[in-house]
């Protein structure tokens, strides 16, 4: 389109030389205009939300409560389109949608405020229509014939609708509401409808907080599952949310973190997020890596982002550990995505010389795979709940990446080649530091390629291994501004190295 606008305007400019003389200033303003509205354009483009349902035993633990206060300050980038209140093996026979009104209705104080940093937060009332329940029933014995509730149809519902997005199922406790809608799908609708509706759906479930979780994924053999199987926490990935670990700086998931900048004095929204009882936003993992911030992509688990990173295999029920009675455990009959390792060595900042060196200590287990963001998800938290009572002016806003090249690069064995994000900007004028890494997990070629140079400039040059097949190999550019609190953006490029 732009092109061929161009060529107008270049035979409108041949035709009028034909007359009389062209005023270049004015062809050339009116090319500028042409090129600036056209990249205005591009620029405005929407991006394409992933759509998501929560199930939610919110009252289970105030972890709920604390995620979804968090899960609505990115209402305006996630299409949130049910919050289902459901039982657990912690909440067997009640369910509390009136805690999910609750904070919402704390949202619809600051809502107004919101959309002066950022278009597209939905009012309270829409949401508040969103709410849905479960039965208030436990697992299994809450799914077959006559069990159908408002939140199993509603789920059926939306994945009736006609959009071909992907339908997340964010599970925050336990999963039986789902486990219903697939039962009536399978029981009343066509082989080929069914297997239509049920290719739209995507599971990030917090390990398994009730018996249907395994029936789910014995019965529906190639539905998406994202699990940490068992209900023992401690080997799970998601964990890594509120983790401590030794040797790395952990404040931002602290008490006194929390209460300074997000319970106390940062408006409604914030006030009503519950101190930790047992572990931080235990459940946030299941939807953070629906948030659009470069890093994230929600349908390749195996790339990792801010939700950890997860790899598709048939896991070893040897290691699957239990530490509920209630939730019965047994061998997977498929392969999920679940449980991956990274190896990582963190990037530490330096006083004197270049501004980042690595670590001293590498962390190697698949907790990693989350919290080596957990600083940068944090910090984001903490802005968004800035943005309740703040101006523009007085908030900050993360800094926009801008690659100088495609984020899918192909390169030769041996062969050198330059990665640059020179055009980065940030919308409050802030300074920003860059960070160049090969994320070798995410690839094929396990080895880590290094930068050739220094790390923490736009533009890093990097030498292609030498491979006797075609790989891939996958680079981040981490971008933090000096705003209050610092925020990050990242920009993710693929390369594919050909022999």
């Amino acid at each position: 389109m732009i092109t061929e606008r161009l060529n107008t305007i270049l035979v409108i400019k041949n035709w009028k030389h034909s007359v009389f003389t062209v005023n270049t200033r004015n062809f050339l303003l009116g090319l500028t205009l042409v090129l600036t509205f056209y990249t205005q354009a591009i620029i405005a483009q929407p991006f394409s939300k992933d759509r998501v349902i929560i199930l939610t035993d919110i009252e289970a633990d105030p972890d709920d409560t604390q995620s979804l206060v968090r899960l609505l300050l990115y209402s305006n980038q996630i299409d949130i389109k049910g919050i289902i209140a459901t039982t657990s093996c912690w909440l067997t026979s009640d369910v509390h949608p009136e805690s999910i009104e609750k904070v919402i209705d704390a949202y619809a104080e600051i809502q107004p405020n919101l959309l002066k940093h950022e278009s597209g937060f939905p009012d309270a009332k829409t949401l508040s229509s969103l709410i849905k329940v479960g039965l208030p029933k436990y697992g299994m014995s809450g799914v077959g014939e006559g069990m159908d509730s408002e939140g199993s149809d509603w789920i059926i519902k939306v994945l009736e609708e006609e959009d071909e997005r992907p339908l997340w199922i964010s599970t925050w406790g336990g999963v039986n509401t789902l486990a219903q809608a697939l039962h009536k799908i399978k029981a009343s609708k066509s082989a080929s409808e069914a297997s239509r509706l049920i290719s739209k759906i995507r599971v990030y479930t917090i390990s398994d907080q009730d018996d249907s979780g395994i029936w789910i994924r014995d019965n529906f053999p190639n539905l998406f599952y994202i699990v940490s199987p068992g209900d023992h926490y401690g080997s799970a990935t998601w964990t890594g949310i509120n983790t401590y670990v030794k040797n790395i700086d952990n404040t931002t998931i602290s008490n006194t973190w929390i209460a300074e900048n997000i319970q106390q004095n940062h408006g409604p929204l914030g006030a009503i997020y519950p101190d930790v009882a047992w572990g931080v936003e235990g459940d946030t993992p299941a939807f953070l890596s629906l948030i659009p911030n470069g890093l994230n992509a929600s349908e390749h688990p195996e790339w990792g982002g801010w939700g950890g990173r997860y790899e598709l295999y048939k896991p070893d029920f040897s290691k699957t550990k239990s530490g509920n009675s209630r939730v019965n455990i047994a061998p997977e009959t498929r392969a999920i995505w679940t449980n991956a390792t990274d190896k990582y060595t963190p990037y530490v900042h330096s006083d004197y010389g270049r501004n980042f060196k690595r670590d001293s200590i590498t962390f190697e287990n698949d907790k990693v795979t989350l919290w080596r963001w957990r600083d940068d998800f944090q910090n984001d938290f903490a802005a968004r709940i800035d943005w309740c009572f703040k101006s523009f002016e007085e908030a900050n806003h993360p800094p926009v990446p801008a690659l100088m090249h495609d984020d899918h690069l192909t390169v030769k064995s041996g062969k050198g080649f330059t990665l640059d994000a020179f055009n980065t900007t940030d919308p409050d004028g802030d300074s920003f530091s860059f960070l160049w890494f090969n994320y070798p997990e995410a690839g094929t070629y396990k080895n880590e390629i290094k930068v050739n140079g220094a790390e923490n400039v736009h533009m890093a040059y990097f030498t292609a291994p030498k491979v006797d097949q075609k790989e891939t190999a996958h680079f981040i550019v981490k971008i933090t501004d000096r705003g209050q609190p610092r925020l990050t953006r990242y920009k993710r490029v693929i390369v594919t190295i050909l022999p």
